[in-house]
């Protein structure tokens, strides 16, 4: 969603932060979050993705993507939580 947008939005760039993080117990997490910024560095929408897979094999993904009202306040329209669990 972000790439199409900024390509065809004259004045508006996508940024992207990807961050990884593994805990003492194996636990690996990776945040990786995408923006719309305009021109005056206001941030428009955002796609985040977090993933988290534990050392027994389970896998959560959550989904968020938010867009700025009027205000420039951040609102979720679209939510998804996915799990994979290894005993399934």
């Amino acid at each position: 969603m972000p790439d199409d947008i900024a390509e065809n939005s004259s004045g508006i760039e996508e940024v992207e932060v990807v961050t990884t993080a593994v805990g003492e117990d194996g636990t690996v997490v990776v945040d990786d979050l995408k923006a719309l910024v305009d021109e005056e560095g206001n941030v428009l929408a955002t796609d985040e993705t977090i993933a988290v897979e534990t050392p027994d094999g389970t896998i959560v993904i959550d989904e968020v993507i938010a867009v700025a009202d009027e205000d420039g306040n951040l609102e979720v329209v679209e939510e998804d939580v996915v799990l994979i669990d290894e005993d399934a």
